[in-house]
């Protein structure tokens, strides 16, 4: 299938989702996405329509799953979801196993309901030799590894060496994943000394 006027979906727009819009860009396909956090205001930044998930799983030719996991996203994408996407459709998951009930969409894509799938990660991981999502034609399935460069390497040596010395040197890291710890007594006492 080829890419040109195609519709790309994403669920979650968070780094990840929007650096897969940016690369996507050139394809010349419409960008739409279901992230409850995402203001109309970061949409309109990447260029990406704002819609609501029923509507993503009708719409888009290509389903791409890149929230997190947590409590509201586990089985996020099940059967009623998988239902309503296009018979041409595909569902590609690289964030986690879970958010997708895989059994339904191992029956989605046993019975031709859509296209096929591409997963590099699972609902149980690793995943059973015997898996019925391993015979199937219409699946690619890969390692969750694509990252894990030389340059990646590097990256988090250089990221994590430069946070100790901004933490010694009494400063806020730069990559701080839990931003609520910034106000938190212990830091600021740490920093202070």
């Amino acid at each position: 299938m080829g890419l040109v006027g195609r519709t790309l979906g994403l669920v979650g727009m968070g780094n990840i989702g929007k650096e897969a819009f940016k690369l996507a860009k050139p394809f010349g396909m419409r960008h739409i996405t279901y992230d409850p956090y995402v203001t109309p205001a970061e949409a309109e930044e990447v260029g990406v329509e704002p819609v609501d998930l029923d509507t993503l799983m009708r719409t888009a030719d290509f389903v791409c799953v890149c929230c997190p996991l947590n409590e509201e996203t586990r089985g996020l994408i099940d059967a009623r979801r998988i239902g309503l996407m296009k018979p041409t459709a595909y569902l590609i998951n690289t964030a986690r196993g879970p958010i997708v009930v895989q059994k339904a969409l191992t029956e989605a894509l046993q019975n031709r309901r859509i296209q096929g799938a591409g997963l590099d990660v699972f609902e149980q991981e690793p995943i059973s030799d015997d898996d019925p999502l391993l015979s199937l034609d219409n699946v690619i399935v890969t390692p969750h590894s694509i990252c894990w460069t030389d340059e990646c390497f590097e990256g988090n040596a250089k990221s994590t060496c430069e946070s100790i010395i901004n933490v010694a040197s009494g400063q806020i890291p730069t990559w701080v994943v839990n931003r609520e710890v910034i106000d938190s007594p212990k830091l600021q006492q740490k920093l202070a000394r």
